[in-house]
């Protein structure tokens, strides 16, 4: 098979070329970034709760933070405590490799069952997984109106000869942005390092 050859002059012009052409196709990828997972999705929206302080919070207090926001609920005798430890503990990753960045992201527990969960005990919850992590209760309808504007499902299980009884709920965490957008699907039944990595790939 014969070998194209380009004549010398060309090729010389083309070696001179290459560097300029490959500058200009790296800049155009870095100007079209890839559109966040969550872009133009109906997560989140305007909520009124109460906070660890038994204090009003709203998406209001969330503005300009990105949030790493999280439902479940403080009695869970597996997954939730395993998987908002998961997202604490991505959290910490990103504060050791950028402290900077990571100070502008906070944890978010918002509970589904506010029966139990008073504002003392999601406070107590959250803080045993990050110090600046914020704990959220409220009234049932205020936590199903929350639930429901971030797709949350849930339910109450059956209650047990002693009181006790278990809430079915949905597992989705969520990234969401300085302006209350949602950007991603925290991944946190992945560990903390796919929490970490989603964190460095849409924090900017």
């Amino acid at each position: 098979m014969r070998r194209l050859a380009l004549p010398i002059k060309a090729g010389r012009v083309m070696n001179r070329l290459l560097p300029a052409i490959l500058l200009v196709l790296a800049g155009c990828q870095q100007a079209t970034p890839a559109r966040p997972p969550l872009d133009g999705a109906r997560i989140g929206g305007p909520f009124r709760l109460t906070d660890g302080n038994a204090r009003v919070f709203t998406e209001r207090d969330l503005a300009g933070r990105y949030a790493l926001v999280y439902f479940g609920y403080t009695f869970c005798p597996d997954v939730c405590p395993t998987d908002f430890a998961a997202i604490a503990a991505g959290l910490k990753q990103v504060e050791k490799s950028d402290p900077a960045l990571a100070a502008r992201i906070v944890p978010v527990f918002v509970t589904v069952d506010p029966e139990r969960d008073t504002a003392p005990v999601v406070k107590a919850f959250a803080a045993a997984f990050h110090p600046r992590a914020i704990g959220l209760t409220g009234s049932p309808a205020d936590i199903k109106r929350v639930a429901q504007a971030y797709g949350i499902a849930f339910a109450k299980g059956a209650t047990s000869p002693g009181g006790g009884y278990l809430m079915d709920h949905s597992r989705s965490g969520y990234l969401m942005g300085p302006d209350g957008k949602p950007i991603a699907l925290l991944e946190q039944d992945a560990g903390p390092g796919a929490v970490a990595a989603v964190i460095r790939q849409w924090v900017k």
